[in-house]
């Protein structure tokens, strides 16, 4: 089977890294889902989770780094009981702070203070509602999950989230439930859009199809189910070569809840660090230099499938 080395080196391709623009936060794999295609494999069992000391590490480190992008993820990062704090750290350090958040986290008791805290910061807010099928989505994340989200997503567009001219951005991400690669993104968009007002008057910016990673428990379910080698089939063979200088791993770092660095949460996922080597926030005066290798694996095919990871 091609790897993915192999495939830059037949299209005359190199993934080396850019300047460093963007900064990703992993606070932790605790999640109160367990999603199906979750390729870090979060849940409600899960331990890990960025504690204060790091998270001063990470703002220092954040501080020094002058990214223009800051991304916060989880697990469910709304399950990190200092989030807040993260939140009014960073805030001053770039111009676009976004919070990739698990709708029914938000929703849970007592989170409407930090709802209320992410749109005086103006953080753009990034939420998955995989399907616009209720059982779909519930069979991919959980019993009840799409009821609410729906009443999430109306909150937000109550605080301005999604609405023209607030300046409160609300996007959205869908992902297939199986084996098979997502629709195009121009068209999906257009018909969540239409439905979501339409049925619901629900408001959001922009949409992202990504397919899903094979790695943790989704390619574990591959595996069990048969579909692995026939899935990253799919994936080489929607190889998009065009995608391959727009791959967020050229212009960013990613950093785990433990502190430790990585090209992107994928790379985290399949226990890549960032060089080769375990290297902590706290070793780096400065950001990964241009020109620096990235790490490969046979995962980064889900990057690069049609409209790819961007």
């Amino acid at each position: 089977m091609q790897t993915f080395a192999g495939m830059l080196s037949q299209n005359r391709l190199s993934l080396d890294r850019e300047a460093c623009e963007a900064l990703q936060i992993n606070v932790g794999l605790l999640c109160n889902q367990a999603c199906n295609h979750c390729h870090l494999e979060a849940g409600p069992r899960r331990k890990e989770i960025m504690d204060q000391a790091t998270m001063a590490q990470v703002v220092e480190f954040a501080r020094r780094g002058d990214f223009t992008g800051i991304d916060i993820t989880g697990g469910a990062p709304e399950m990190n009981p200092s989030l807040p704090l993260l939140i009014e750290s960073l805030r001053p350090l770039t111009p676009r702070l976004m919070l990739r958040a698990n709708l029914t986290a938000l929703g849970q008791a007592g989170q409407q203070e930090l709802m209320g805290l992410l749109a005086r910061s103006q953080v753009v807010v990034v939420a998955s509602l995989p399907a616009l099928n209720p059982s779909q989505t519930d069979a991919q994340r959980g019993s009840g999950v799409f009821a609410s989200s729906l009443d999430v997503l109306r909150k937000l567009n109550a605080l301005g989230y999604g609405q023209e001219g607030s300046g409160l951005e609300l996007n959205l991400v869908s992902n297939p439930a199986g084996a098979f690669l997502p629709p195009a993104q121009s068209q999906a968009e257009e018909r969540f859009r239409a439905q979501l007002q339409r049925r619901w008057d629900i408001r959001f910016n922009q949409l992202y199809t990504f397919a899903n990673v094979p790695l943790g428990r989704f390619a574990r379910w591959l595996r069990q189910s048969g579909n692995y080698d026939a899935y990253l089939e799919k994936l080489i063979d929607s190889f998009n070569s065009c995608a391959v200088e727009c791959l967020m791993c050229r212009r960013q770092v990613s950093v785990a809840w433990d502190g430790y660095l990585y090209d992107c949460d994928f790379n985290l996922a399949a226990g890549l660090p960032l060089g080769g080597r375990r290297t902590h926030v706290n070793e780096l005066s400065a950001p990964p230099k241009a020109g620096e290798p990235i790490a490969l694996g046979e995962h980064c095919f889900t990057c690069t499938a049609g409209s790819g990871f961007t």
